[in-house]
């Protein structure tokens, strides 16, 4: 392997398919690759994750070994039974920097003994927009000032155990409408908005030392038409030159439909990635599909030839090789530890908001009403019925039931509750509600709490997490 084409591997971040790691990956670890993404589609349990992690290790020291693990909503190592902690959007309802600090630190001590380098997160973004598809629960809030300074804490508490946090997706996706895994959205902002509003929790992060920030597939008018990944008036005059960020510029996965689909099928993500590297970005994510062989060659060939060509100079690819080296610092070396949900749950606890007399005093039907979940959370196990069940016994539970099933099975119940994730944005599940007037409801909202006509009795936990299910069990059944 040439130095060229060894820099350009060393920038390079893949998801793969499967629980162990392939020959093709450990062949490329051996050779430099940068690194890797793990996805829930990796996971069994952590002790699995720790066998994986040191079997990629196996092949070189420094490799850089990233994940997704948000908490809440947004979840690889409980992506099989929910989160133990609630997500960001809960922290910020709860209003205590102090607890997001324990949380990310409780966070940051379980990814280093599972031997991860890097952690994708805390999203940085804001929840602007209640038309927003992607964001939701995965910010800390919509006040700038107030979501900086859970941003800070998250990026203070998870860094304990030196994993590098990457706070994301600059210059901050929450005031978009469309989803970047799927199309190129439009910022609606002016530089000096971006300024006043998405950049705050940014600096915020920069200043804590976050050690990545992470690109958003998003087009800022003011800089063109180019998305932030690409554009380096956003990489490189802004977040490098007016923000004074040092750290590693990682990007959002370039198969992603907002960046690879300008380009073509076959030859988006290779002319995405060097458009990356050109625009200032270090490391290059490929990870929301299991990649193989093939794709990787692509992908350095292009880098390679664009050097060739002039197109990318050479220092600037030495450069983010240098960077994506900044990340290979190893954890801290801690054990493995049974998984205890007392923080997650005093935390879920504290981010709840009740309005009206929530409290059964006798069994309920409690109904989930499901809604497909966003294409970053991806499916996992959600909904309050199996553990208001196990409170409150002579309770029943349905799942995605109609209007013709509720109110049949709700006879006999004193109260039925229903349990949405982001009711505001599917009318299939406003209409339920208000088709069931009747009945004496109870209204459990999971996601970003909307408005929801009628003046219901309410729990808001702002996450999905396992733990807030738990606790808005708890407080449905007096606990």
């Amino acid at each position: 392997m040439s130095t060229l084409e060894k820099l350009a591997e060393s920038t390079l971040l893949p998801g793969f398919g499967g629980t162990t790691a392939p020959d093709w990956l450990r062949r490329r670890i051996g050779e430099g690759l940068g690194g890797v993404v793990l996805f829930g589609r990796n996971v069994v349990d952590d002790a699995q994750v720790r066998e994986l992690t040191a079997q990629l290790r196996s092949e070189r020291d420094d490799v850089i070994i990233g994940i997704d693990e948000e908490g809440g909503d947004v979840t690889r190592l409980d992506v099989n039974t929910g989160s133990f902690v609630p997500g960001p959007l809960a922290l910020g309802a709860a209003g205590n920097p102090a607890l997001t600090t324990e949380v990310a630190a409780a966070l940051g001590e379980r990814l280093a003994a599972c031997g991860v380098t890097v952690n994708l997160a805390p999203c940085a973004d804001l929840t602007l927009s209640p038309e927003d598809p992607i964001i939701g629960v995965r910010s800390f809030g919509s006040v700038p000032a107030d979501a900086a300074e859970h941003v800070a804490a998250y990026v203070t508490g998870l860094q304990q155990y030196g994993v590098s946090a990457c706070a994301k997706h600059f210059p901050g996706h929450g005031a978009a409408t469309d989803d970047s895994h799927l199309s190129l959205p439009v910022l609606p902002r002016t530089e000096e908005e971006l300024r006043e509003i998405e950049l705050v929790p940014f600096a915020a992060a920069i200043k804590a030392g976050t050690r990545a920030i992470m690109t958003g597939h998003l087009v800022v008018q003011a800089w063109g038409e180019l998305p932030a990944t690409l554009n380096p008036k956003a990489l490189t005059d802004l977040l490098r030159g007016e923000l004074g960020f040092t750290g590693a510029v990682i990007t959002d996965a370039l198969d992603m439909g907002a960046v690879a689909g300008a380009f073509g099928r076959n030859e988006g993500i290779p002319a995405a990635a060097v458009g990356a590297l050109i625009a200032g970005a270090d490391a290059l994510c490929i990870g929301g599909q299991a990649f193989d062989a093939s794709v990787l060659d692509a992908i350095t060939s292009a880098i390679v030839s664009a050097v060739r060509s002039g197109a990318l100079p050479e220092e600037r690819l030495a450069e983010a090789s240098r960077r994506c080296s900044d990340l290979r610092i190893p954890p801290v070396a801690v054990d493995l530890k049974p998984l205890d949900l007392a923080l997650g749950l005093r935390a879920a606890r504290q981010a709840l908001r009740v309005q009206g007399e929530v409290g059964l005093t006798g069994p309920a039907l409690v109904v989930d009403v499901e809604s497909t979940p966003t294409i970053a959370a991806g499916p996992m196990p959600w909904g309050v019925g199996q553990y208001l069940v196990d409170l409150v016994p002579g309770s029943k539970s349905l799942r995605n039931a109609d209007r013709a099933e509720i109110l049949a099975a709700a006879q006999g119940f004193g109260r039925v509750v229903i349990v949405t994730r982001e009711a505001h944005r599917h009318v299939h599940v406003r209409e339920l509600l208000e088709s069931l007037g009747e009945l004496d409801v109870i209204h459990v909202e999971t996601g970003v709490p909307g408005v929801v006509t009628g003046s219901r009795p309410r729990i808001d936990t702002f996450s999905g997490s396992k733990v807030s299910m738990i606790a808005a069990a708890e407080r449905l059944a007096g606990r």
